[in-house]
């Protein structure tokens, strides 16, 4: 959930970050990157918000997202970490026999000392939005996130990661997910 209560005002365009349990570096993998694009559109569509801009990074991801009421955030954010979380959980269990698979889902693992009823986490529970008030701060968040991967030396050009609004933006690129377009 999130950090802490923010006054947003309804249909607010709102900067999301949230990070995979342990900084754990999921996100390497194609197949979960993908994962996330299909759930992140499914959720869309159910929930009925705006996305303006989105990078999945290797352990990280923002949203810029436009929900319809301000209170709709934490409940978008959920259901997007919930769903994907199931999925990837499902897929390292059903590939053990693989290394990496197997090492990734033991970082996974909660320590014993965590009483709840599940085993592993995928997601940190928190999430941190930060309101966008204006173009010019909605054109920044949407160059920090573009940027991301080279900033983080991934590549040495946006066009390179697949996993963002970039390529959507620069190129009218809609293969993975569309972006709703500012007012």
């Amino acid at each position: 959930m999130a950090h802490r209560k923010l006054p947003f005002i309804p249909g607010e365009l709102q900067f999301i970050t949230s990070s995979i349990y342990r900084r754990t570096p999921l996100f390497r993998s194609e197949r979960f990157c993908r994962c996330f694009v299909d759930v992140l559109a499914q959720v869309r569509k159910a929930n009925g918000f705006l996305l303006m801009g989105w990078v999945l990074m290797p352990e990280h991801f923002h949203l810029l997202i436009k929900p319809e009421r301000a209170g709709d955030t934490s409940r978008i954010v959920q259901r997007l970490k919930l769903r994907t979380a199931m999925q990837i959980l499902k897929l390292l269990r059903e590939n053990q026999d693989s290394t990496w698979c197997r090492k990734t889902l033991a970082r996974l693992t909660l320590p014993p000392s965590v009483h709840d009823e599940s085993h592993h986490r995928v997601w940190q529970r928190r999430f941190y939005p930060y309101g966008i008030y204006s173009e010019k701060k909605r054109l920044e968040k949407l160059d920090y996130m573009h940027n991301n991967p080279v900033t983080r030396k991934l590549v040495s050009s946006p066009r390179d990661w697949l996993w963002s609004s970039w390529r959507f933006y620069f190129m009218d690129d809609t293969s993975l997910i569309a972006m709703d377009r500012a007012e």
